[in-house]
């Protein structure tokens, strides 16, 4: 039996499309970056632009595409192993040019970084998961950009108040945002990014702390108190010194003596 292809019919209505695909696709990948192999299981969105005089696209052949994409980064030798995820989405883009005509497309994969960590008092190895975003764009001329995000909690002690009660202040969990946007050959590391964040709090915080470490938490946090503003400015110095691109930072406190947040942003 012949099949219609009705994604090539002519629309009713002739407006281009930007963005057309699919999105919480959830797979697995490999990433081989500096000799250490990580595995992870990301949600995928895939979208390329439609024209006007066409109905739609043949979504089955962007899920072809991203399976085989992942399936090269996983089976490869290791020296053909995609080294990041940005490397990975450039491929399935690179894949879609023979199954899916376009001027411009995009993938987008967020996933979860684990990082080991050492705690400050008792030594302990203690594993840290962080939000990762990573896009990449192919714009009409043919050119890639890459757009990286991290996701950082860490803490901050409020100096106004101790300031103004000799010496004692709230605490608080802070969330710090870093995205940079960027040419897709600048290098720069995910693992760079969340330390710039996470440097920048008051001080970090861990998912194992063992009564020794909670101690050296709090005091290291009252020894380095900071404003939402302070960590937010400390964030977009630090990034504007290591990294070439487009900058934007975002920080939210979320308030323990308040019952609303506080938030300081900031981008070039």
């Amino acid at each position: 039996m012949r099949m219609v292809e009705t994604q090539e019919e002519r629309p009713e209505i002739m407006e281009r499309l930007h963005r057309v695909g699919i999105t919480n696709l959830r797979t697995v990948a490999k990433i081989n970056w500096k000799g250490r192999e990580y595995t992870f299981l990301p949600v995928i969105e895939v979208t390329i632009d439609v024209p006007a005089e066409k109905k739609g696209i043949h979504m089955s052949r962007l899920v072809e595409s991203i399976t085989e994409a992942m399936s090269e980064a996983v089976e490869e030798e290791v020296a053909k192993v995609h080294s990041s995820l940005e490397e990975l989405g450039k491929c399935v883009i690179e894949r879609l040019e023979g199954k899916h005509p376009h001027r411009r497309a995009e993938v987008w994969i967020k996933t979860h970084l684990i990082i080991p960590r050492t705690t400050p008092a008792s030594g302990r190895t203690s594993y840290e998961p962080y939000d990762v975003e990573v896009g990449v764009i192919k714009h009409e001329e043919g050119s890639f950009e890459k757009v990286l995000r991290v996701r950082v909690i860490g803490n901050t002690a409020c100096p106004h108040a101790m300031a103004n009660n000799n010496g004692k202040t709230h605490i608080q969990r802070a969330i710090g945002e870093l995205e940079i946007r960027a040419g897709f050959d600048e290098e720069i590391p995910l693992e760079e990014m969340i330390e710039v964040v996470e440097s920048s709090f008051s001080h970090p915080t861990y998912t194992l702390l063992k009564t020794v470490d909670e101690n050296a938490v709090v005091q290291g946090m009252y020894r380095n108190p900071k404003f939402v503003e302070d960590v937010a400015r400390e964030i977009f110095a630090k990034a504007k010194e290591r990294f070439n691109g487009k900058i934007h930072v975002r920080v939210v406190s979320n308030e323990s003596i308040h019952k609303h947040d506080v938030i300081a942003e900031t981008w070039n």
